[in-house]
């Protein structure tokens, strides 16, 4: 048995260069991708990581823009984009078995769009899909649960920050650690969050590409993914929802289960957006249990 333990660089067909890190033995039936959310990287996955199997090969990167991974050029700041890099990533250190694909956020958006651009990959290779804390579309309506004149706000607000953002010229978002540990408890989490927790959303929110972290806010606002969520009907899968996520609530993940017939719908009370640092061993659970599926076929 081969284990695989190294970070890795990845160039995509449009010249972007990935970071990427594997995990487990190279010779696992199945091969679990990890795919992460909006001004995060790999490391969201690093509560999750420890209750998985650890025969079982785990693939995560940075998605462009993000963590160790090339910034966004002009007009490569999509959501198709980002499905394009996962299937050439794929291809290139995935290039046959089962898969087994998790997204929390953007990521979960991403793997909608997979499945729309890449329909023979879902359908030779897929054998489970996890949607964590993520949305099919009307996030351009989003109001960060907040009521009335202050919610209409918030949705015309967003847009302004994502032009601020896109604006910017520096590689990374100068903010008080402080301040954005603040902002970040009140926002993404639910009831009673560990301060390791918020402190590894903060980390890798201050290391996001601002300019492309702008760009990617209007992918999000312009993401209508139920088109692809009818080419996994036939996958198992498992949608997961936090009652108390601001950035993609409760609503938006029934309506990817219920586009989803086979899936298994979890609510965590109490939990936010941030489920993989929020509730990992019941994510790890939840994943695993597509794992085994998988392994079975």
């Amino acid at each position: 048995m081969t284990t695989v333990l190294s970070p890795e660089r990845f160039v995509t067909s449009d010249g972007a260069a990935l970071h990427v890190s594997q995990s487990g033995p190279a010779d696992s039936a199945v091969t679990l991708v990890l795919v992460h959310g909006w001004t995060q990287d790999h490391r969201t996955w690093d509560f999750v990581l420890p209750h998985l199997d650890p025969g079982l090969r785990v693939l995560r990167y940075d998605l462009r823009g993000h963590g160790g991974s090339a910034p966004a050029r002009p007009g490569g700041a999509t959501i198709a984009r980002l499905a394009d890099d996962l299937a050439e990533l794929i291809a290139d250190r995935v290039p046959d078995g089962p898969l087994v694909l998790a997204g929390h956020s953007m990521g979960g958006m991403t793997l909608m769009v997979l499945a729309e651009r890449h329909p023979a990959l879902v359908r030779e290779r897929l054998a489970g899909a996890a949607f964590v804390a993520t949305s099919s579309g009307d996030m351009d309506q989003l109001t960060l649960g907040f009521p009335g004149l202050v919610g209409r706000s918030v949705t015309r607000f967003e847009p302004r920050v994502a032009r601020l953002l896109a604006r910017l010229r520096s590689d990374t978002l100068r903010l008080r650690p402080g301040l954005v540990r603040s902002g970040a408890r009140r926002l993404v989490f639910g009831v009673r969050p560990g301060r390791a927790q918020v402190d590894s959303v903060v980390e890798q929110l201050l290391r996001a590409h601002p300019a492309s972290a702008g760009m990617f806010l209007d992918a999000i606002a312009a993401h209508r993914g139920v088109g692809g969520l009818g080419a996994l009907c036939d996958v198992p899968s498992v949608v997961l929802a936090g009652e108390k996520d601001r950035l993609c609530p409760l609503p938006h993940a029934k309506v990817i289960a219920d586009e989803l017939p086979h899936a298994e719908f979890v609510r965590f009370p109490g939990a936010g957006h941030m489920l993989p640092q929020e509730r990992p061993f019941e994510v790890a659970r939840r994943i695993s249990a597509l794992v085994r599926v998988a392994a079975a076929r």
